[in-house]
């Protein structure tokens, strides 16, 4: 199915949708660009799509503890859909109070971004809606078959490489739905060095791939944003193989399914209250 397509059968769903709605989350596209919006109206639709992509659940975050009596709609793919699961397990979102228009992503959009799940899974989420076709998971990455190939010592050479292009502008962190600390370690100048590009020992990527072992959800928003071009998503393809051949555990599968790794000390969180 081809997107055009599937943005007319978007709207119509939202069409019918929006009236038990206090707003639809979504991208909208005027004369001046496209970002994120709140719709209230059906006659605001005409403007619904489904580019660029963009990661709504910190959004949804933000717009549940604003307004946490609020019935929400959220166009999702399906990355967005794992991100807003990973975040109602450690409280950050009500799954009760929200909609979910899941779309399908093309086999064009899967093999993009060389996608493994491009298919929404809505394993135990009260309430969603999936349209569009199943596409077949993408190929893998070839730095992530190569890196596979690779011994220890030959791993952790090419790692080094990666993370001495980063300039720590936090783009990863601050794009990621996933993140959502109070207080960060990779500000913390025991941790992360300040004024020092890149860090002798690269600990703010080696912290930030700890934080998201057992959350990342492959949105690859975190290498999209990267400026330096370190492929991200492929060090946390090979941390999520990880977490499943140890744990049994894929991040955003199943709302039922308790992460295997607690949350660390410097996580502060503050649970939604109840509607």
């Amino acid at each position: 199915m081809k997107e055009n397509e599937l943005v007319e059968i978007l709207r119509g769903c939202a069409a019918r949708k929006l009236p038990e709605l206090d707003g639809l989350l979504g991208i909208l596209r005027t004369t001046e660009g496209a970002a994120p919006y709140v719709f209230h109206h059906c006659e605001e639709l005409a403007g619904l799509v489904l580019s660029p992509r963009y990661p709504l659940g910190g959004i949804v975050r933000v717009l549940q503890a604003r307004y946490p009596k609020a019935r929400l709609g959220v166009v999702v793919r399906a990355c967005d859909l794992r991100g807003l699961v990973e975040l109602a397990k450690r409280g950050q979102v009500a799954p009760d109070r929200l909609y979910l228009l899941a779309v399908a992503c093309t086999p064009e959009e899967a093999q993009h971004c060389r996608c493994q799940r491009p298919v929404p899974n809505p394993t135990g989420w009260p309430q969603v809606e999936v349209l569009g076709s199943p596409a077949a998971a993408a190929e893998a990455h070839p730095l992530l078959v190569q890196n596979e190939r690779l011994g220890l010592a030959e791993r952790w050479a090419f790692w080094r490489q990666e993370f001495a292009k980063c300039i720590k502008c936090y783009g990863c962190r601050n794009i990621c739905p996933e993140c959502f600390c109070q207080a960060c370690a990779l500000e913390d100048p025991l941790w992360v060095e300040r004024g020092i590009l890149a860090p002798p020992f690269p600990t703010f990527h080696l912290v930030r791939a700890m934080h998201m072992a057992s959350r990342c959800v492959g949105c690859r928003q975190c290498e999209l944003s990267c400026p330096a071009h370190i492929p991200l998503t492929v060090l946390y393809e090979l941390l999520r193989r990880d977490v499943a051949e140890m744990f049994g555990y894929q991040a955003g599968e199943d709302l039922s399914a308790q992460p295997p790794l607690s949350l660390s000390l410097t996580e502060e969180t503050t649970p939604l209250p109840n509607p």
